[in-house]
């Protein structure tokens, strides 16, 4: 009778450690406000801007150009030859496509910058939040932007605290 009380009360500790254990714990914060705060993402958005307005400004050189050539043309048109009118609208086209393809290019210059710069930051909030989950024993920390309601465990301040931000 005593092997069978003490084999049922393994079972039951058992049953008890496993259910405790499948129990999920989970955890939630605002990722991008953590990423905002990252003096590393901060550098990222300096440099970004710094390479946008020079590329606005090259462009912004450039169609300036284009739009004093256009108003040239206007000015001129009703005294030039009907082959030069439209050699120099063709011209004027031309310029005008090429700017269109430039600021295109800007901007998928942007991207790909911004791409290439946020890469380690992003990778390194990541694994703080890898390292803080780890830690505390949570198989999930959800993003805020993706919920309804939360309430429970905020894992900002711990990987805020990881990544030495006050």
């Amino acid at each position: 009778m005593k092997k069978l009380s003490v084999l049922f009360a393994s079972a039951m500790m058992f049953l008890a450690v496993g259910n405790a254990k499948s129990q999920q714990k989970s955890a939630f914060m605002d990722y991008q406000d953590v990423l905002s705060q990252m003096p590393e993402a901060k550098k990222v958005t300096t440099d970004l801007d710094a390479f946008s307005k020079s590329k606005e400004a090259e462009i912004k050189k450039l169609a300036d150009a284009w739009q004093a050539d256009v108003k040239k043309y206007q000015d001129e048109a009703p005294k030039m030859a009907e082959a030069q009118r439209n050699a120099k609208e063709t011209e004027l086209q031309k310029t005008q496509q090429n700017l269109q393809q430039m600021a295109n290019t800007a901007q998928a210059d942007l991207l790909k910058k911004r791409e290439t710069l946020l890469k380690p930051v992003v990778d390194k909030l990541n694994a703080a939040i890898a390292k803080v989950a780890k830690a505390n024993l949570w198989d999930y920390v959800i993003d805020t932007q993706a919920l309804i309601y939360h309430a429970g465990i905020d894992a900002a301040p711990d990987v805020k605290k990881e990544l030495g931000i006050k």
